[in-house]
């Protein structure tokens, strides 16, 4: 099929990308390059680019056009952000959200809208399922809860052929290191300082990004219209587990290297979904923690090009501005 993926320059977006074109799709990438959108992750991927932000109905209509689908992957994605600079998300998710309902709308395209574990909130025992309540505590997950509630009214209001995909943390090559496996492994290869907030006993459900972008498609391909299906990844563990192993694979002293900082405001403690539902439609994970995030350890390690320019410039100031510590 025609594919328009939008954000398909950022982390999850071109790895949905990469894997739908490998399998013959064509594809068509809609992004306005943002901090965190890089052309780099798109190279080898067969596609037609279009420079531009969803929010802008000039270039959604135009990247659009004769499309058999739309997977909107477009976001302003990290909570601490949304905590200093709530305007952005509130834009994208929110306006850039109904430009592309409105446009799919008028054309009867398919809208897939991707989604995060995070609009429900924290969770002390047990996993979410689809008919959990939503109770987004950031910035960023009320503007993407709101996005979904946006997403689901073009269903039963106008009878667009809607789907909501709710992933749970993901990880794996190209993300950005604002994000904690990333922001981890480069400090511990550079013997840097691992900020870890609070007691670092915050649990994480977490799936490998190529495990969610294959669940992505499964719902493209097979989901039933107006239904939302959650994608968890197969193991949880606390954020300090993962930092410790992290230094485990890269080498060196936990206890000369983690540093507690102080927590962020609103910090979930826990997130767990359930996948029972898009199981049934013949997905599964594919990917466990340790030999994912062996894996990335191994990936961050060799691709350097990749992720120097990142480390400098916006991106030290934004990390001393969190964190209050130089990179080394």
């Amino acid at each position: 099929m025609k594919l328009l993926v939008c954000g398909g320059a950022g982390f999850i977006g071109s790895n949905f990308a990469r894997l739908r074109a490998a399998a013959g799709d064509d594809v068509v990438v809609l992004d306005k390059l943002t901090y965190a959108g890089r052309p780099e992750n798109l190279m080898g991927v067969g596609h037609r680019f279009v420079h531009g932000a969803i929010e802008d109905p000039e270039k959604a209509a135009e990247a659009m056009d004769d499309v058999d689908a739309v997977v909107n992957f477009a976001a302003e994605t990290h909570v601490d952000r949304s905590i200093a600079e709530p305007d952005a998300f509130v834009r994208t998710h929110g306006q850039g959200t109904y430009v592309l309902l409105e446009a799919a709308r008028v054309r009867g395209v398919r809208y897939v809208q991707v989604s995060t574990d995070e609009v429900y909130g924290s969770i002390a025992e047990g996993s979410f399922t689809e008919k959990s309540p939503l109770a987004p505590s950031s910035p960023y997950s009320a503007t993407k809860a709101g996005a979904d509630l946006l997403v689901s009214s073009y269903f039963d209001t106008f009878g667009l052929e809607t789907l909501i995909c709710r992933g749970s943390n993901n990880y794996g090559p190209n993300q950005h290191p604002e994000k904690l496996i990333p922001l981890m492994i480069l400090n511990a290869l550079h013997g840097d300082k691992l900020p870890v907030y609070g007691d670092g006993l915050n649990v994480r459900n977490w799936l490998f990004v190529e495990d969610f972008a294959r669940g992505i498609g499964h719902v493209l391909e097979h989901g039933a219209p107006g239904e939302v299906y959650n994608v968890g990844g197969p193991d949880e563990e606390t954020n300090i587990t993962v930092v410790r192993r992290i230094i485990e694979f890269v080498g060196g002293n936990p206890d000369a290297l983690i540093d507690y900082v102080t927590d962020r405001p609103g910090h979930d403690r826990r997130y767990s979904l359930s996948s029972e539902k898009v199981r049934g439609l013949g997905w599964e994970a594919q990917v466990h923690f340790d030999e994912g995030l062996e894996q990335t350890v191994a990936w961050y390690r060799d691709n350097p090009e990749w992720w120097e320019p990142i480390r400098s410039g916006d991106y030290r100031a934004y990390y001393e501005r969190q964190y209050g510590t130089r990179l080394g």
